[in-house]
């Protein structure tokens, strides 16, 4: 019997020390996803205080946001240090990149994107021109969405300048397309040059990052912003459909209603507005 019991325990223990191993080659392997992926996400390199370029890193409200919520659910993420924002879109859009860190939702981009239902920044869209030399109103016609953008009738045939893969909604990319002329430019700080020389009639950009910009470039006392507001959009947080992170929608959804109703994104908007001006060594 002692022998036989031998026999069985010499046949056993062979697969039972390769499941053994297999076991552990499985928990190897497995500790990476536990712990969380890294995951790569790229941003407005032009757009203070919601995320802008410095020091060949992006920073601003929405970097620090992506970060903060990804590290409470166990992931890192790595922030692109390109600074072309056509390049950032184009590349989630690819499946090169797992999220941008706060983006517009417009129809074209919900194709490839998801974004969170709860914002991290509204953003009132303004057009800026040079101090006293609005464009003079042009005669309305009855194709014009005017009920939407009362503002534009006036600047309908004027140049605009727009930051390659800028969209500034549905309703307002359709009415550029169609009744100005559109130049665009690479980097941000083009445009605010170009306005101050007269080179475009006007720029729609989000009044707050309109009026850090100008403060910064010296722009301050050339260019100014037309009131009222044409539209407010809203930033999200969007991730790339290829990325299969849409399970952790509901809880960035939470925590984004959290953040806004203690006052932590206002807090952040007011911090880094200040950076900008005034960046760290």
């Amino acid at each position: 019997m002692n022998s036989t019991w031998h026999m069985r325990l010499a046949t056993a223990l062979p697969a039972a020390l390769t499941l053994l191993l297999m076991l552990m080659m499985l928990l190897i392997l497995a500790q990476p996803v536990l712990a969380g992926r890294i995951l790569t996400a790229c941003g407005h390199p032009f757009y203070p205080p919601v995320s802008w370029h410095h020091n060949n890193r992006l920073t601003g409200v929405a970097p620090a946001v992506t970060r903060q919520l990804f590290a409470e659910l166990g992931y890192q993420v790595q922030l692109s240090a390109d600074s072309n924002w056509k390049r950032c879109l184009h590349e989630v859009e690819r499946g090169r990149v797992d999220l941008i860190v706060a983006a517009f939702r417009t129809r074209q981009r919900q194709r490839w994107l998801d974004f969170t239902q709860q914002p991290i920044i509204a953003d009132h869209i303004t057009l800026f021109s040079r101090h006293n030399s609005q464009p003079s109103p042009t005669t309305p016609t009855r194709h014009l969405p005017s009920r939407h953008y009362p503002p534009l009738e006036r600047l309908r045939q004027q140049t605009v300048g727009l930051l390659l893969g800028d969209s500034f909604g549905d309703d307002f990319d359709r009415f550029v397309q169609k009744y100005s002329q559109i130049e665009h430019v690479s980097q941000g700080r083009q445009n605010f040059t170009k306005l101050a020389l007269g080179r475009i009639d006007y720029m729609p950009i989000g009044q707050l990052t309109g009026q850090l910009q100008s403060q910064k470039l010296g722009y301050a006392d050339q260019l100014q912003a037309i009131e009222p507001a044409i539209t407010t959009e809203y930033y999200y947080l969007a991730l790339g459909k290829h990325s299969q992170l849409q399970a952790l929608l509901p809880y960035l959804n939470r925590r984004l209603a959290e953040m806004q109703s203690d006052g932590t994104l206002q807090r952040l908007v007011q911090q880094y507005s200040l950076e900008y001006l005034d960046p760290p060594p």
